[in-house]
């Protein structure tokens, strides 16, 4: 469905219609329908009779879609580029890079691997050769994802495709603020010949999204959440209410560890790319960065330069963007805020630190030293343009500094010697740690996508991630069945008999525990010749 038909139907059924504005400019660039509850629980309940046919589809026909997705998103790259930039504000290259070819990617790789992720996994009895067992995996029945305003095209297109081939239903909330691209995706869905009831889009305000949880709960089988941690505990205590499994893609405070034996330039250039890259609106932003007091100079020097040469403009104007706008009025009031908290307390503003000038809702790209653990801007997720960078002594300071907080979704560190960056990788309190490098792993459909702390929950991605989606189901069974005159004498049913209970316990001892032979041999005895449990 495009947002042309979208508005049409809104007509049509008498929806308040959902404006959406350009971060940029201001100017209105669409609307959608913004559904009542009860519109979105009908919704409900036509994806789930969908799903139960889409259930007995075989994998490899459920790829098919997947595959002529993938396709159709390829050739409409341009389309869907365009309309993310000029809906959420990133640069046309960023709408690229970070969202429409991650999911021509993501969808490759499930096309090629994922009949062999969801085929039968079995599982090797130890002792009990007589019994075999095996995980096959089933689909969970409708998930309802709710999507974010920073990647409103890749977190849930990603998130869409990795459920339908599970054999889910799907019930799309985007974000309020970029509702436009979810109906874009829808339209590339129809293209490829999804049935339109299996995968639906209930765009609204944020607040419908919980009570759909609370009302339609008996048919909702699993909750993708992806957005604020304050509002993920509120979405995750419904889910716990209703028992609902459910994954939590939360908020981050992430560290760069810049070691003595960086490689300058490289750290520089990639922890600016962190921290700036969607103007900072990445749960995954570089939001903090350590550097070893022998190169913090020369490193903050690097950072500066390359921060002054980014080029800050509309991506409607200027296709050579660097930084766009911001998404969320309400996030550029909390950069400002946190800029100005940590100004009054004593941090030093290298560059930017200000609401841009050229109108919309640019925040500059900025760069504070002096910064102390009492400000806000190391206290609190920014989720904007913000590199405040600190001196430590050593790696040991480093890694303290980087575990401080509630959060651990991803961090960086940067070495010219791999093992020294493993080592400390290994310490720090996070789903994810780089090397050399910063956000990229979202890009990896085979690597999974966490958080720990406060963080969320669940995973995102991977094949582990694939079969969260499903419900593993385990089926044991005999090979080699156990005869009928051992059945009451050796075996655990009925009737009980005390003399078994010394021929187990003597058993385990001959299998489990390290004995003497004198014991053993007892053991042996009771085996054989067992007295009864007096």
């Amino acid at each position: 469905m495009n947002t042309r038909a979208a508005e049409k139907i809104g007509a049509t059924r008498g929806h308040v219609m959902l404006e959406v504005f350009s971060p940029a400019d201001g100017k209105k660039i669409g609307e959608v329908p913004s559904f009542s509850v009860d519109e979105s629980l009908a919704a409900l309940r036509e994806t789930r009779q969908a799903q139960a046919k889409w259930a007995q589809i075989p994998v490899g026909r459920r790829l098919e879609i997947i595959k002529s997705f993938g396709e159709i998103l390829h050739e409409r790259a341009d389309e869907v580029a365009r309309l993310l930039s000029a809906e959420n504000g990133k640069p046309l290259y960023e709408a690229y890079i970070h969202e429409v070819l991650p999911v021509i990617h993501l969808s490759a790789y499930f096309v090629k691997r994922a009949e062999k992720i969801l085929a039968p996994k079995p599982i090797p009895i130890w002792m009990f050769k007589n019994r075999k067992s095996y995980i096959h995996y089933r689909p969970r029945g409708v998930t309802l994802i709710i999507s974010p305003w920073n990647f409103p095209f890749t977190i849930p297109a990603g998130a869409v495709i990795m459920n339908l081939i599970a054999g889910n239903g799907v019930l799309l909330k985007p974000a309020s603020l970029t509702p436009l691209i979810a109906y874009k995706m829808r339209e590339i869905f129809d293209a490829a010949g999804l049935d339109s009831k299996l995968f639906q889009i209930v765009s609204g305000p944020g607040r419908m999204a919980e009570e759909l949880i609370e009302k339609g709960a008996p048919h909702i089988n699993f909750v993708n959440f992806t957005g604020s941690t304050e509002i993920g505990k509120v979405v995750a205590a419904l889910c716990g209410k209703h028992l609902i499994p459910c994954s939590m893609e939360l908020g981050g405070k992430d560290p760069a560890i810049v070691c003595e034996d960086a490689d300058i330039a490289l750290a520089a250039r990639s922890v600016v790319n962190g921290a700036f890259g969607n103007s900072g609106q990445i749960c995954a932003s570089v939001e903090r960065a350590y550097v070893h007091k022998n190169v913090f100079d020369v490193f903050v020097k690097e950072v500066v330069k390359l921060t002054r040469e980014l080029i800050q403009d509309d991506p409607a104007r200027n296709s050579r963007a660097d930084i766009g706008a911001m998404t969320s009025r309400e996030q550029l009031e909390i950069v400002r805020r946190q800029v100005e908290d940590a100004v009054g307390k004593g941090a030093r503003v290298l560059t930017g630190g200000k609401v841009s000038d050229r109108g919309g809702m640019f925040f500059e790209p900025t760069v504070l030293t002096d910064v102390t653990d009492d400000m806000a801007v190391l206290r609190e997720e920014t989720f904007g343009p913000i590199l405040p960078v600190m001196s430590v002594e050593d790696d040991r300071e480093a890694i303290r500094k980087a575990n401080e907080g509630i959060y651990g979704l991803s961090a960086y560190v940067f070495t010219k010697e791999t093992k020294h960056g493993r080592r400390i990788a290994e310490q720090i309190e996070a789903g994810t740690v780089m090397l050399n490098e910063t956000l990229i792993t979202h890009v990896f459909p085979e690597t999974p996508w966490q958080g720990f702390k406060e963080s969320g929950t669940g995973r995102a991605h991977s094949d582990d991630g694939l079969r969260d989606l499903c419900l593993a189901c385990h089926v044991n069974y005999d090979t080699m069945p156990i005869p009928r005159p051992l059945w009451n004498k050796f075996w655990i049913w009925h009737p009980y008999d005390p003399k078994k209970i010394r021929r187990f316990h003597s058993l385990y001892g001959l299998l489990f525990i390290s004995s003497s032979f004198v014991k053993k041999l007892s053991l042996l005895k009771n085996l054989l010749l067992p007295k009864p449990v007096t």
